[in-house]
């Protein structure tokens, strides 16, 4: 099983992924304890470049998919984009106009009203071609593989991009995803204003009071369905706690993959000062306090002084045109109670 499939790399498991709970400190003596209510949800909305960086499309552009194939995209005229993170991006690149459908995992305003041509996590080949698109996004995640297949066979160009796992691969996504739309300027202009962002909150993060970095644990829950993970190195997650000034408790422990089954000895020798996970994946376990009745949570540093840090499922992992406010966040919540 591959929980993540981002959205990025966040596709994980059912589409239902998004939203807060705050916690607080980074594991120091000093820091305030995680027990006020969460905070109000923040609007979730794609920003559009502002209208002067706004280009029309140039087409034709043949363009390389991250599946080995050449593609050539006449039209960028009704896009359908098959990851939220994807569709994120044409979005704020001034595009939104263009796109007429979106899977589960585009959950923020903008996109609200679009028809939905997934099921669960899987794309409906059928929905997407009663659309009509003259393009359609994917990533080497997307599937079945039997629906990207008939997708193509009806002739619509179909151009995969590689998914995102780290900070590293914001301006390739949004590079790839602006050069088949036919806007590479436009798509210069999100890459920089994207990178000065995030620049600019890696800035202000706060060095830890006792000189050591928190160290931060990963968990992809899932209630519901009795699905409790520990992410390890390759879950996404650790470029976005380096940045943040943290360490990947997981992959710190010796966790190598995506993710593991998480049991008492996991987190005992992970040993988290504080827990990150998606909010609706919080939700699902009966919040903060549902959390810690999970086997060995409660013993943890972070379970003992409930510092739990939650980021909305919609936006975790895309690293994408938003990942500033996704890092803002972490930091806000992680070292609050420690500055």
């Amino acid at each position: 099983m591959h929980p993540v499939r981002t959205t990025r790399t966040t596709r994980l498991l059912t589409g239902a992924l998004i939203s807060v709970l705050a916690l607080t400190g980074c594991g120091t003596s000093d820091a305030k304890k995680g027990d006020g209510p969460a905070p109000a949800a923040s609007i979730d909305r794609a920003e559009p470049l502002a209208a002067r960086d706004i280009a029309a499309p140039r087409l034709p552009a043949t363009v390389d998919s991250a599946d080995g194939r050449r593609v050539e995209v006449a039209s960028a005229d009704r896009i359908v984009p098959l990851t939220g993170s994807l569709n994120e991006i044409v979005f704020s690149l001034g595009l939104g106009g263009h796109v007429v459908a979106r899977d589960i995992t585009a959950t923020f305003e903008q996109a609200a009203k679009l028809p939905v041509v997934t099921r669960a996590h899987d794309v409906s080949a059928e929905s997407v071609l009663s659309l009509k698109p003259t393009l359609v996004l994917a990533d080497t995640e997307t599937g079945p593989a039997e629906a990207i297949g008939q997708i193509r066979a009806a002739g619509i160009p179909l151009v995969v991009v590689a998914p995102a796992k780290s900070l590293t691969d914001v301006g390739r996504r949004i590079t790839t995803v602006a050069g088949a739309l036919g806007v590479p300027g436009a798509g210069q202009k999100l890459v920089a204003r994207t990178e000065e962002r995030i620049s600019a909150v890696r800035k202000g993060v706060p060095a830890a009071p006792d000189g050591r970095k928190p160290r931060v644990a990963f968990l992809y829950l899932r209630g519901s369905a009795a699905v409790y993970l520990l992410g390890g190195a390759d879950s996404g997650a650790p470029s976005l706690l380096a940045a943040a000034g943290a360490a990947d408790a997981g992959a710190e422990s010796g966790l190598r993959k995506d993710f593991t089954p998480l049991t008492s000895e996991a987190l005992v020798k992970a040993a988290p000062d504080a827990i990150l996970v998606m909010r609706k994946g919080l939700e699902s376990v009966g919040g903060v306090d549902g959390l810690l009745k999970i086997p060995g949570v409660a013993q943890t540093p972070a379970g003992l002084d409930r510092r739990i840090v939650s980021i909305d499922d919609g936006v975790l992992l895309n690293y994408g045109p938003r990942t500033d406010q996704v890092l803002k966040s972490l930091v806000d919540q992680l070292y609050k109670g420690t500055k």
